[in-house]
């Protein structure tokens, strides 16, 4: 009788897979158990602005990259409305109208500021105007130097527009979770002038159950902690783990 024999090809990746289960049953009791040992930092506040409970946010601060919209009136000034970047150094470039320091401003201050700069030179270059200077500055293409930060074991870490109306859970599904993310171990951190910063505690369990109350409403500088524990492996990540 002839022995049949089976290529040894057939059993070698039900043998590997069989032996790396339990490796990877291993990873996850550790992730486990390091999320019970990872501490919750912060303190819950009542009195934050949340979801449901915002506030504006004040007036806004132009700073670099921000990009203002600029028109003069009246048009004997010949001024073509144009859309100026705030350059590094604060200044905005008005062309014949020469430089403005906008650094620090708000929209109505950097009006008077245009205001004064383009009265002081049409006096200067005996430029006839007739009727009052008036300025118009808009912010363009929304905020560019107001940002948040999502920060730890996130798919997409970095900084994010601060639109105003941003809460936590928008985000941490901006960010994105990974299968090592300890969310219910996240946190904010609120820098402030003091050179301090106010640590607020987030329940993300309770957040996606529809609760607000640690859904807080994000302002620029907020910085968002998510952490995580072992990041998965590549066989763990191809068979849809990681």
């Amino acid at each position: 009788m002839t022995e049949r024999r089976f290529p040894a090809r057939r059993w070698a990746l039900p043998c590997v897979l069989a032996g790396l289960i339990p490796a990877l049953a291993g990873c996850q009791v550790l992730n486990a158990q390091a999320e019970k040992k990872t501490p919750h930092l912060g303190a819950y506040d009542p009195d934050q602005p949340r979801e449901l409970q915002m506030v504006s946010h004040p007036p806004y601060v132009v700073e670099p990259p921000d990009e203002l919209e600029v028109s003069v009136h009246p048009s004997s000034l010949e001024f073509m409305p144009t859309t100026l970047t705030v350059q590094t150094d604060g200044i905005i470039d008005l062309g014949f109208f020469g430089d403005v320091y906008v650094a620090g401003l708000t929209l109505d201050q950097i009006e008077q500021k245009v205001i004064q700069q383009v009265a002081a030179l049409a006096t200067e270059r005996h430029i006839a105007v007739q009727g009052p200077i008036e300025a118009s500055v808009k912010l363009v293409n929304g905020t560019q130097s107001k940002r948040y930060y999502v920060l730890g074991t996130v798919t997409n870490q970095g900084s994010f527009p601060c639109t105003g109306n941003d809460t936590v859970i928008d985000a941490i599904l901006t960010a994105g979770l990974r299968s090592n993310s300890f969310p219910d171990k996240a946190y904010l951190a609120r820098p402030r002038p003091d050179g301090s910063c106010l640590l607020l505690r987030i329940d993300w369990e309770q957040i996606r159950q529809g609760n607000t109350f640690t859904n807080y409403q994000l302002f620029p500088g907020d910085r968002i902690v998510v952490p995580g524990g072992r990041a998965p492996s590549l066989l763990r990540t191809l068979l849809g783990g990681g």
